[in-house]
């Protein structure tokens, strides 16, 4: 795949560490060292600024700007755009010593390091500052973003100095006069400011959309200060002198500490009245108070031992992975844990402006699993903001000539925020995602609510969508999408793109099932659906007949799918001889060259043979695999994971574990040469299937869970951790067996299949002979 590892933070099980201060990395460090909350998100830039690169990104989940575009001459194509916006910077710092400012760029700095603390759920940044006046300034600097009341973030500043007394003048300030990476301008306008006698706040509101945003700081110190206001555009700050002195002997002195206390309110209604929002925000204020902060960062460290006791991955004998899964697991967590239903995922979490906050169909194939395991209550959360948003995808299949729901490709609120005409109006992935999700999720949980309510309405919207978009062939005798982009993005305007076809069918299947046991087991709640969507027995009969003439291209001979009709007829390429310098592909080759050969970017039939695996024999799995995988090129960070899960599938363990050997450490070694821009939150979430799926064996798709678990040769043992139907179930293999335990009461026994032998687990535990070869007995039974 012509990626290399570029290593950088030490190992550790626990902690990324950066030791010595290398500016050219920084862009990249502040990436891996950014802190979420799902409701806010900060980079790991340093607090107190400074002239070395940097993107100074602090982001609110829903808040964004808007963008009118040039109005194109075709119908369809979106006129206007939204992104995610820089906010709020409530960790603004100006640190003084006897004048000098601090200045990473310039000063000189020692001892340097960086800690991310994934058992705290914290980041450290400590160094000695040598300042021109001949004194050595120890800093401390730790933030934390509260886990559990999401409006809530911390900072804590602590100062100590040998060689001689020093005069310190810190800034603190909460400053809307932040600048949006890609294109350097301030979306934000002043609406409202104060200052009180240890604190200040600041509320200002975006340009176009105008979602108000209540910033408020307070500030606890040693007593020994001076406190004086500071007034800068569109910033509320306060300056805090005092005297750190030395020990008696020169040694290091006192330490002298302040606390900055935050809440971060956003109004996420447009044009929502000022006031309103302003004492909401002082309100919240008085509370942060309540605890004091030794109590408040004791609760943030149990609330990560939970996660942690639910949630860790344990490998022995491969540090690099412990570390790097740890991370994407903490990542995770980061970005999502179901706190606001009104909030998704987006590609970059709240860690980077690239992808613009965007969410795509990554949500519900990638990021759900992770979630219908470890946190099912954010897994319900996800299709509820698909639901909230479902008016919109109505108006964007209007916008397409169709009838029903069609989600955008990329959003923030619901619209469709891509350019692009060639994805947005032709990759349908996210509204059979939807559809997929909700299957899924409903399979994984039992929520039969949500499933006949929200889940029903969904999928009738969804599956219109599918009928109004696609088309009879010219005889009428199959069914079909004509002039499509399916996964694969590069092969546009194609016709019977197989996975799109195919998530079509399955759509249509499970709509029409649904809705037969809507109608039998409750017709009220049947007819009340049918009033609300307008849906009849003869839609119903249209939908039962697009999925039966469904054309999919399947030949039963060599057991391949064509991706779309004529590929197989396509000019072939020799990828392994496309020269490094190529890469990325975007860069170097013109737009149009890409899309004419057979050369494939990420899983396209492969992804919907990994989505209903139950489906296919180990034959047709294994001929797929070994005719596509040689033509995918993995320019997506999401291709490698499911390549690899197949490949541990076909016994081919080298080739896993050699697909595997980015996957939780894309970031953490900056494999793509673009952390700078943000992590790969989607791709995170796949390191976490390509342990779970891949070496665990995890088949969901069906009505049993399946676990097919073998152990890499790197490694000696390890174990993860599910929790099904409210069971928590630790898997753990070794080289000798594989067990199946859990620490709570079963009250309903449920059925589990292990190398294609069905068990009935009770709670009492499972032990079990490790299998080392992989056999079409098992590897196709679910």
């Amino acid at each position: 795949m012509g990626k290399y590892a570029d290593t950088y933070f030490l190992c550790d099980p626990w902690n990324i560490i950066e030791e010595g201060w290398h500016p050219e990395r920084n862009l990249v460090s502040e990436s891996v060292f950014s802190l979420g909350n799902e409701y806010m998100g900060v980079r790991g830039y340093a607090d107190e600024g400074g002239g070395a690169e940097s993107l100074r990104g602090s982001y609110l989940n829903g808040i964004y700007e808007e963008v009118q575009l040039e109005n194109s001459a075709y119908k369809g194509i979106v006129n206007k755009t939204h992104f995610m916006v820089n906010a709020v910077d409530w960790l603004y710092t100006e640190i003084r010593a006897d004048g000098e400012l601090l200045d990473m760029a310039s000063s000189a700095v020692s001892n340097f390091r960086r800690v991310l603390d994934m058992k705290k759920g914290c980041l450290l940044r400590m160094f000695d500052w040598h300042t021109r006046a001949g004194a050595i300034i120890h800093i401390r600097f730790t933030r934390f973003l509260n886990m559990e009341q999401a409006e809530e973030g911390y900072q804590a500043i602590e100062f100590s100095v040998s060689c001689k007394s020093v005069e310190i003048k810190t800034v603190l300030a909460n400053s809307f006069n932040t600048l949006h990476g890609g294109d350097k301008k301030n979306y934000w306008r002043l609406e409202k400011r104060e200052w009180f006698p240890r604190g200040a706040a600041v509320q200002a509101s975006t340009l176009k959309t105008g979602q108000q945003v209540f910033s408020g700081f307070t500030v606890e110190t040693g007593g020994n200060e001076r406190l004086r206001r500071v007034e800068a555009e569109k910033s509320a700050g306060l300056e805090i002198a005092f005297v750190l002195e030395p020990a008696d002997n020169g040694g290091q002195g006192k330490t002298e500490r302040i606390i900055k206390r935050v809440i971060n309110l956003a109004e996420k209604k447009r044009n929502a009245p000022v006031d309103p929002v302003w004492e909401k925000g002082l309100d919240r204020m008085v509370s942060l108070y309540s605890r004091t902060y030794e109590e408040i960062a004791s609760r943030q460290q149990e609330y990560w031992r939970e996660v942690w006791e639910d949630a860790d991955i344990l490998i022995d004998g491969d540090e690099k992975n412990q570390q790097g899964i740890r991370f994407c697991i903490f990542q995770m967590y980061q970005t999502y844990h179901g706190y606001d239903p009104s909030n998704n995922i987006g590609a970059k979490g709240l860690t980077g402006e690239s992808y613009n906050g965007h969410t795509f169909w990554d949500t519900e194939t990638y990021c759900l699993p992770f979630y219908l395991f470890l946190n099912i209550k954010a897994a319900r959360n996800l299709l509820d903001y698909r639901y909230a948003t479902l008016d919109a995808a109505k108006e964007r299949a209007r916008q397409l000539d169709c009838r029903g729901s069609c989600y955008p490709v990329a959003t923030l609120n619901g619209e469709e925020a891509c350019s692009l005409w060639q994805h947005a109006s032709l990759q349908f992935q996210a509204s059979t995602a939807v559809a997929y999700g909700i299957r899924h999720y409903a399979g994984i949980s039992g929520d039969r609510e949500f499933l006949l309510g929200n889940g029903a309405e969904m999928l009738v919207e969804i599956s219109r969508f599918l009928e109004s978009r696609g088309a009879w062939n010219n005889e009428g005798t199959g069914f079909g999408f004509y002039a499509v982009m399916g996964p694969d993005e590069f092969h546009m305007m194609v016709n019977h793109n197989c996975y799109t076809n195919f998530l079509a069918k399955k759509t249509f299947e499970y709509t029409e099932k649904i809705l037969a046991e809507l109608e039998a087991q409750s017709p009220e709640t049947y007819a009340a659906l049918c009033r609300k969507t307008g849906l009849d027995a003869e839609e119903r009969k249209r939908f039962a007949l697009c999925a039966e003439k469904m054309i999919i291209l399947y030949d039963e001979k060599t057991k391949l799918f064509e991706q779309h009709e004529g590929y197989f007829n396509l000019p072939h390429i020799e990828i392994s001889k496309i020269p490094v310098t190529d890469f990325p592909l975007y860069h170097h080759w013109s737009y149009d060259r890409i899309y004419r050969t057979d050369m494939i970017k990420q899983p396209d039939v492969l992804m919907f043979l990994f989505l209903f695996r139950g489906e296919f024999s180990g034959d047709v799995i294994k001929s797929n695999y070994e005719f596509y995988e040689p033509r995918t090129i993995h320019e997506s960070s999401l291709s490698p994971s499911i390549h690899s899960i197949f490949a541990v599938e076909q016994g081919k363990y080298e080739e896993a574990f050699r697909f595997f050997g980015f996957a939780t450490r894309m970031d953490l070694d900056n494999y793509n040469r673009n952390t700078s821009e943000g992590l790969h939150t989607t791709s995170i979430a796949a390191a976490w299937m390509n342990i779970v799926y891949g070496f665990g064996g995890l088949r969901s798709d069906g009505a049993v869970l399946v676990f097919n678990p073998m152990l890499p040769e790197q490694w000696k043992a390890y174990e993860f951790r599910l929790c099904y139907r409210g069971v928590r179930i630790r898997v753990q293999v070794t080289a000798e067996r594989v067990s199946f335990s859990t620490g709570d009461r079963v009250t309903e026994p449920f059925p589990l299949m292990i190398y294609g032998k069905p068990y009935r687990f009770d709670g009492t535990g499972l032990t079990l002979p490790l299998l080392r070869t992989m056999s079409e007995e098992w590897t196709s039974k679910t």
